[in-house]
Order: structure tokens, then C-alpha cells, then sequence
């Protein structure tokens, strides 16, 4: 009995390992992000935002990580940071806005972990907002994600 229990958790748990990410919800006043597959949270993480963390982004420089419903546009393997995901902002309705502003809307906004060079564990870690504007995680959270997630992913940007 205790060999078919062991079985049943291991076989479950291996089962939800290669379940795929199918949407992303980032909440920015909760700092944390969830992965969903098929409605149900499969991860969820403590996360660190830019260093204006309030309010959605409105042009380059400006810190704050964008607000919106965005996708997944790219997977960076050799990046400064270890591993990034790259999300499609600006998208229409930010530059229209940058623009009516005389702004630049910014861009290079990702899902990423920590520096490759330079990193300091007292600094970058999820007590802080240290990005321009991305998103930051562990690099073993990032490892774990970047096999479950495709390019074309949805991702939900809240306040």
C-alpha cells in the first residue's frame, strides 16, 4: 500500500513538472507573479519590480514596469541577466500614449533573474525593486520556468 502511495505522489508530481505554462499573471502590489496551466496555479513567486515600482510605465527610463495584457516575445539565453523572457511592450496602445506624451515608450521589458555580472545577493534579491522596469526572479525559478513556458505566452500586468 505505502509503495503505490509513493507512486501515486511521485508519478503526480512528475506529471505536473511538464505541464506547460499556458498564462502568467503578474501582480505588482502583491509583488508576485503566477503561472497557470489550464486554469489551475501550477507556480507562484515572490518577485522584484523597477525601481518606481507605482503606477504603469510611460516612457524610457522612467523605472516602473508596464501595466497591461502583453505576451511572451522571445526567449534570451545569452543575456546580462541569467536567462530572460522578453515581453511584447510596448504594444499599440503604450506607444500611442508615449507619443501624445512626446515620450518614447521604452521597451525591453522581461521576465529575467538575477545579473551575471555584478550580482549582489544584499540587493537583488525579492526585498528590493532594482530592475529599469522588468520583472526579477530567482535564477532556480527562472531555470524551472523557462522549460515550461513558450514564446506566445499570455501575460496579465496588474497593479
Amino acid at each position: 500500500m505505502i509503495k503505490k502511495i509513493f507512486l501515486l505522489l511521485f508519478f503526480a508530481k512528475h506529471l505536473n513538472a511538464s505541464e506547460p505554462i499556458d498564462f502568467i499573471v503578474v501582480n505588482k502590489e502583491k509583488r508576485n507573479i503566477i503561472m497557470y496551466s489550464k486554469s489551475k496555479v501550477l507556480h507562484t513567486y515572490n518577485i522584484s519590480l523597477g525601481f518606481e515600482p507605482i503606477g504603469t510605465k510611460v516612457k524610457r527610463g522612467d523605472g516602473k514596469t508596464p501595466e497591461g495584457l502583453y505576451y511572451i516575445e522571445n526567449k534570451i539565453k545569452d543575456s546580462s541577466f541569467f536567462l530572460a523572457m522578453k515581453i511584447s511592450y510596448p504594444n499599440p496602445w503604450d506607444i500611442r500614449r508615449a507619443l501624445e506624451l512626446n515620450y518614447h515608450p521604452g521597451g525591453q521589458i522581461m521576465i529575467h533573474g538575477v545579473p551575471n555580472i555584478g550580482y549582489n545577493k544584499n540587493y537583488h534579491n525579492s526585498k528590493n525593486d532594482w530592475t529599469e522596469g522588468c520583472i526579477a526572479i530567482s535564477n532556480q525559478q527562472m531555470a524551472k520556468l523557462w522549460k515550461k513556458i513558450s514564446i506566445g505566452t499570455p501575460i496579465l500586468i496588474k497593479k
